[in-house]
């Protein structure tokens, strides 16, 4: 128990004075000898024996009447927990990922944690509230009220162990006021479980929100299965997160138009194909409709015109296999002997390749150490004879050298299925046992730092790449290697062209580091942007002599079909969508965290936190005690003989 105003229980000390007065108003008879009332002796000491009791009785009531009237007027009051130790700082943390999307009892479980926020809290409070996008630092619920009835679901989710970082972080560190700290999410499994680290002077308290059911179905993935000169060939794949599905729709949209149509039965994961004519832009859309989780019911697709790659070859040698390998389709090839080179021409290219040159110009070497510093690709396969130095003056610009020639058969034995090159779409398994191409003379390098694709039997590089350099270190030709027969020739030489220019994929996952080129002219100071109906912006970018380089991550925010424009231009269309890690509906159980507490929706929390701090106040009742004390004593006095 508690005082509002504890000063005034000092004058509990004036009891003694009616404790006095009282002691010496029963001060002892003195006996005296009267003959004549003798027989009332016994009569006379049972009155006395009464008398003094009634005191005792009236003094006791008067007592607890003078105290109860102090002790009323002191205020005393009971609370559960100690008044000057509650939270004086509060951080909501909201969680808004599109998990929460599904529907709760009461509706999209985000939609209404925001209604039960704005009705259940104080709107006068000072509180702070985070979300995974934003923070809004000591304000109310009314001043935030707007915000959250617009509240936008998440791209980019924290996880729990950032999401902690970040709200305890907006605490006021200097202050010894013990904190509260809300997190209300579903707590949806992720990589890392949920667990907050004990803190004595912050208070946690978690609000589950739960779904009314888990099933879900997402279109997860499209990839291209198959090409022709005239159709393409897409599969989908969808996955399923609960009850088995029959006959779901699968549509199929360029723009707004209808292409194709198919049903699919689902458990777990299921696949269909679609086939597209080769002769049009697509700007795809694949849906389903599935009552779970929204989002992921959406993917969106283009297929452009591709850019053709442009190689040059500057030849000393025969290079009819280079040919061979960049085809019309994909590919603008040149191929020029190196006396009849147009230096010119070299910053129209994005790959050069020096086919087995004698001897390489210092004026060669400085242009074409600008034209990779511009994002372009070198190849470099060295002659059988060469000037050394002349070829190390273009290799120091890339941190290497050639050593020594060395006249002796070796065999390739290494692929690097790590590389670049071989990394993605090349193999479809590690081939460890295959019939070693050879070469019978080689250089070694002074520097080996590169990144080995392909090396001898000793672990020696054959090709290496440094930066937007790619060297061979033995000649190609049928007098010194065999390699030119090897089927790895074909990817080998085709990665590294194309890897000059990156055309944009079928699409592109919001939220994760993407890249791409765009094939394009720029005036000095000239920019691109990506926009569509709803949003524009303008991505990190890297202008070289004929492409543009783009980076993007957080941006856009909303998914969708993109143009890709200088000023009114159109140059390409690109697709974004939404990170697939939130379809799978499995949450994680923190009922066995420790020195937290949990509730079951947020109009529970409020009542726990309202009734933990509730004053009880209590003057009342000895107001009422000091009136039944007073009737007490009026009894006494009046009925007691």
């Amino acid at each position: 128990m508690q005082f509002k105003h504890p000063e005034l229980l000092y004058a509990l000390f004036l009891l003694l004075i009616p404790i006095i007065i009282h002691l010496f108003q029963l001060r002892r008879f003195k006996t005296e000898a009267f003959t004549n009332v003798a027989i009332l002796k016994t009569v006379s000491q049972q009155t006395r024996k009464s008398s003094q009791l009634k005191k005792w009785l009236v003094l006791l009531t008067r007592l607890l009447l003078l105290a109860s009237i102090i002790l009323a007027f002191a205020q005393p009051f009971t609370t559960n927990n100690n008044i000057t130790d509650a939270p004086k700082e509060t951080v909501i943390f909201l969680d808004n990922s599109f998990s929460l999307e599904q529907k709760g009892a009461q509706g999209s479980l985000l939609k209404r944690a925001v209604q039960d926020l704005i009705s259940e809290g104080d709107f006068d409070k000072t509180i702070t509230l985070v979300t995974h996008d934003a923070v809004y630092k000591n304000t109310t619920i009314k001043a935030l009220q707007n915000h959250l009835l617009q509240l936008p679901y998440s791209v980019n989710p924290l996880s729990y162990q950032a999401a902690i970082l970040k709200s305890k972080s907006l605490f006021n560190h200097t202050s010894k006021a013990k904190k509260q700290l809300i997190y209300i999410s579903d707590f949806q499994q992720q990589n890392q479980p949920f667990s907050v680290a004990y803190d004595s002077l912050i208070q946690v308290n978690l609000v589950k929100l739960k779904p009314i059911n888990t099933n879900n179905v997402a279109i997860d993935s499209v990839y291209i299965s198959k090409s022709t000169p005239l159709q393409t060939e897409l599969t989908v794949t969808l996955k399923n997160y609960g009850d088995a599905v029959d006959n779901l729709s699968v549509a199929l949209h360029n723009d707004e138009m209808l292409i194709s149509k198919s049903a699919v039965s689902i458990t777990d994961q299921a696949e269909t194909q679609f086939t597209l004519s080769n002769k049009d832009i697509i700007n795809g859309t694949f849906s389903i409709e599935d009552s779970g989780l929204q989002f992921d019911n959406t993917l969106y697709f283009n297929i452009n015109t591709p850019s053709k790659v442009n190689v040059m070859s500057v030849t000393e040698s025969d290079d009819t296999f280079l040919s061979k390998i960049f085809t019309a389709d994909e590919f603008t090839f040149t191929s020029v002997s190196a006396n009849q080179l147009d230096y010119n021409a070299i910053q129209e290219q994005h790959t050069i390749i020096l086919n087995e040159l004698k001897d390489i110009p210092n004026s060669l070497s400085t242009i074409l150490k600008s034209f990779t510093d511009q994002g372009g690709n070198l190849i470099v396969i060295p002659a059988a004879q060469l000037n050394r130095n002349a070829y190390n003056s273009l290799l120091n610009h890339y941190n290497t050298r050639l050593k020594t020639l060395f006249h002796s058969e070796k065999n390739i034995t290494s692929i690097n299925y790590s590389h670049p090159i071989y990394k993605d779409d090349v193999f479809e398994k590690q081939v460890q046992n295959f019939q070693y191409p050879k070469v019978n003379q080689f250089y070694d390098l002074d520097d080996t730092s590169g990144s080995t694709a392909l090396s001898f039997e000793d672990d020696s590089p054959f090709l290496s790449q440094f930066s937007n350099l790619y060297l061979f270190t033995s000649p190609l030709n049928t007098e010194v290697s065999n390699f030119k027969s090897w089927a790895l020739i074909v990817p080998s030489f085709y990665k590294m062209a194309v890897s000059s220019l990156q055309h944009p994929k079928l699409y592109y996952t919001i939220g994760e580091q993407n890249q791409f080129d765009v094939e394009v002219a720029l005036n000095q100071d000239d920019i691109i942007s990506i926009e569509n109906a709803q949003t524009q912006f303008i991505p990190q970018q890297q202008y070289y002599n004929n492409k543009v380089s783009v980076t993007t991550q957080e941006r856009p925010e909303i998914s969708g079909i993109y143009n890709i424009k200088n000023k009114l231009n159109t140059l390409k269309n690109i697709s974004f969508n939404y990170n697939r890690e939130e379809s799978k509906l499995e949450y994680q159980d923190i009922s066995t965290l420790k020195n937290v507490t949990i509730s079951n929706s947020i109009p529970s929390l409020f009542d726990t936190l309202k009734s933990n701090t509730k004053i009880n106040e209590l003057w009342k009742w000895f107001t009422i005690f000091a009136l039944a004390f007073l009737i007490i004593e009026m009894l006494f006095l009046k009925y007691f003989k």
